[in-house]
């Protein structure tokens, strides 16, 4: 399934409100849950904040990509969420994360979660697509730049 397939406004937030690592997290966790993508909150967040506790997934250049491995969610699922004024996501560059790309998928099933970190490493190569979406305003702009890619 390609990554563009699991981006629906319902799973995007702009701009995020959490001004710190842990209120990221919950964020986007509540964007899923909203939109009925997640059965079980409590062990989502748990099993986010494990993985953050091995190493952050704050990548480079304002990208972050928390992920986890969770029973509470049927098939891979993602929820993007954009800080335009970036938030300390404790990255390998030092620099604020902008771009929040939360994945969350079942234990038994590792290829599709394999697939979509390996689409959002090769989206993050550009610097153009990236800064669009850091100044996208709405859900709806944000789907219509991965349309577009």
């Amino acid at each position: 399934m390609a990554l563009v397939d699991l981006i629906t406004k319902d799973v995007v937030k702009v701009p995020l409100e959490a001004k710190d690592k842990p209120g990221i997290l919950r964020e986007l966790l509540k964007v899923l849950k909203d939109a009925g993508k997640v059965k079980d909150f409590d062990s989502a967040l748990e099993a986010l904040f494990k993985r953050e506790e091995m190493a952050s997934t704050g990548l480079e250049d304002g990208i972050a990509v928390p992920h986890a491995k969770t029973d509470a969610v049927k098939s891979l699922t993602i929820a993007i969420g954009i800080s335009p004024e970036g938030v300390d996501f404790n990255s390998l560059d030092g620099k604020p994360s902008k771009l929040f790309f939360l994945m969350l998928a079942p234990p038994d099933q590792s290829g599709p979660h394999i697939e979509a970190l390996a689409e959002i490493a090769k989206l993050s190569k550009s610097k153009a697509f990236c800064n669009a979406l850091i100044n996208a305003k709405t859900p709806e702009e944000v789907v219509e730049l991965f349309r577009e890619d």
